[in-house]
């Protein structure tokens, strides 16, 4: 049987699954997706992932706010049979929900209930979680609490950077999807509920979380570069110039924090240390730490804050 789908989806950790759906049996009759945006250098107007890869496979694309009273009736004519939803950036409207006969799919980057919310990728990592994965759940009205019909584990260590995760979650969510459709249409789905006592919370990143703080325990700044590698990036002031971690390892030393202690970039923590090995300047390219001190002369002692 061929469905047709509705996809909600706006960055490109929603292409894998988009791309899994075009090319399957089933049909996609509209992609709904964010609005373009201006970019802050040259105001250049920008349009989502979703929607550049949409109109280069000529899928229909619509970026209107779905509480608009008329986008609800266009969305009715399409009469879809499933709707998949990525990363949307919208709240879906409760009469949508209620649509009869209606599935609202969502692909979650986290193995739920833990972690509903906006980062659940970088809260897992700054957490130091073990392992986190990608829930195939139905939307119900409050956010991230409806029933799995899938989830896939996957391994975290103290290397692993949002970047990776993404990518690799991105993937195995598009398969876990395209799984999940299977089941519903063979009739042999089975949506599990959430068990609310083990919920948790991965709430929107603040500015303020992403400067590092030299007070800390070595292995959380370490986590900190990593949840927050490549974007929107770990950093401390130099000069009072932002300097971005991309990378570095946790060091068995003792120093005051915040101050370098040797000539490999190694900087003092509450506990331990960690030595820096790649890194960026605002507005300029990253580089590894033996070219960044060729070109910064910070001697053992400097102060980093």
């Amino acid at each position: 049987m061929s469905l047709k789908i509705v996809f909600m989806g706006t960055p490109e950790f929603s292409i894998p699954a988009l791309k899994i759906l075009k090319q399957s049996k089933h049909k996609i009759v509209c992609v709904y997706t964010q609005p373009p945006k201006k970019q802050s250098r040259g105001q250049k107007i920008k349009k989502t992932a979703v929607h550049v890869f949409s109109e280069n496979e000529g899928i229909k694309v619509k970026t209107n706010k779905l509480s608009d009273e008329k986008e609800y009736e266009d969305f009715t004519k399409l009469n879809p049979d499933l709707v998949v939803v990525i990363a949307y950036g919208q709240i879906i409207p409760d009469i949508y929900l209620k649509k009869p006969n209606l599935i609202f799919l969502n692909v979650h980057a986290s193995l739920l209930p833990k972690w509903r919310g906006a980062a659940p990728i970088e809260r897992a990592i700054l957490n130091k979680d073990k392992e986190t994965g990608i829930s195939i759940m139905k939307i119900e009205k409050k956010l991230d609490t409806g029933p799995f019909i899938k989830q896939v584990k996957v391994n975290i260590n103290e290397e692993t950077t949002s970047g990776e995760l993404i990518k690799k979650l991105s993937v195995i969510g598009a398969e876990a999807l395209k799984d999940s459709i299977e089941l519903i249409l063979s009739g042999k789905a089975i949506f599990k509920k959430q068990n609310e006592k083990e919920a948790s919370y991965a709430k929107k990143i603040d500015k303020i979380e992403t400067r590092i703080n030299w007070k800390d325990k070595a292995e959380n700044i370490i986590a900190k570069i990593n949840a927050f590698n490549p974007k929107p990036g770990a950093w401390f002031l130099l000069k009072n110039e932002r300097v971005k971690i991309l990378k570095a390892k946790e060091i068995l030393q003792k120093g005051d924090p915040g101050i370098i202690l040797d000539n490999k970039l190694t900087v003092g923590c509450s506990v331990n240390a960690i030595q820096i090995l790649k890194l960026q300047k605002e507005g300029k390219r990253d580089m590894d730490v033996v070219e960044f001190l060729a070109g910064n002369n910070l001697e053992k002692g400097t102060e980093l804050n």
